[in-house]
């Protein structure tokens, strides 16, 4: 629980004339729930995308279980255990949910063209299948699983999209505000839902504007303001700074 799995040194991401991150440095425990926080263009979602591979840091470094992957493609981090759910829930609405998450075990499944021809990857198949059922159990939607993504409620589509990406078995799991445009009773069951996964052995960063969910959830909290990192600390440490209320929390009060 003390190794740090993902650790942000001194990064700084520039687009033309704008810094959208100055120098951060924060690190995440493996098992963890750390909330990543702060106001509108404060650089969370650059912060991901730079972990995710989208952007490559203009300096600095991000290491992963003690490897750099600054510049590597997506697809590459994502091999390498981190997932990122986004703030728009993004799914196949035409396909049914067992379907959507048949998908998330893609890189798992490198089919061989032959094989595919001669019927010889119907283990793998079966395997993928399994694989399904065993996170749509786990997630709650196994009763869903004929059911087209499109005819879900907002809050099993937030939970399909965790499915998903919990196929592709990953070590990391990069959360964008899950809890967006949610009642408080799809709140809370979200909420169950993190500390599931988190409880399965996953780590998680998670970028939320719902406090109720962040304090509820995260043990430790990373705050940034305009690229910057403004402090550090456990929920009541953060919900008591005043550097942190008048940037922050005075407004999402």
């Amino acid at each position: 629980m003390d190794n740090p799995i993902l650790e942000i040194d001194s990064v700084t991401k520039r687009f033309g004339g704008l810094t959208a991150l100055n120098e951060v440095n924060f690190s995440v425990k493996a098992g963890e729930i750390r909330g990543l926080i702060g106001p509108n263009g404060a650089g969370k979602s650059t912060m991901f995308k730079n972990i995710a591979g989208f952007y490559t840091p203009t300096s600095g470094d991000i290491r992963y279980q003690g490897r750099s992957i600054s510049g590597l493609k997506p697809h590459s981090i994502a091999e390498m255990g981190i997932v990122r759910t986004f703030q728009e829930t993004t799914l196949f609405q035409e396909l049914t949910v067992f379907e959507n998450v048949l998908v998330g075990c893609h890189k798992h499944a490198r089919i061989n063209l032959f094989a595919a021809i001669f019927g010889l990857d119907r283990a793998r198949q079966t395997a993928a299948a399994q694989k399904v059922e065993e996170v749509l159990e786990f997630m709650g939607l196994a009763d869903r699983r004929h059911q087209l993504a499109a005819e879900l409620p907002l809050g099993s589509q937030r939970a399909l999209a965790i499915a998903i990406a919990l196929a592709s078995e990953p070590k990391l799991m990069l959360m964008d505000e899950p809890f967006a445009g949610m009642n408080p009773e799809e709140t809370n069951h979200m909420m169950d839902l993190t500390r599931r996964v988190q409880e399965s052995g996953i780590t998680i960063v998670l970028v939320e504007h719902d406090m109720k969910a962040v304090m509820g959830l995260c043990g430790y909290l990373t705050v940034l303001n305009f690229g910057q990192l403004l402090a550090e600390g456990t929920p009541e440490e953060v919900r008591n700074d005043k550097r942190v209320i008048d940037a922050y929390l005075g407004g999402a009060a």
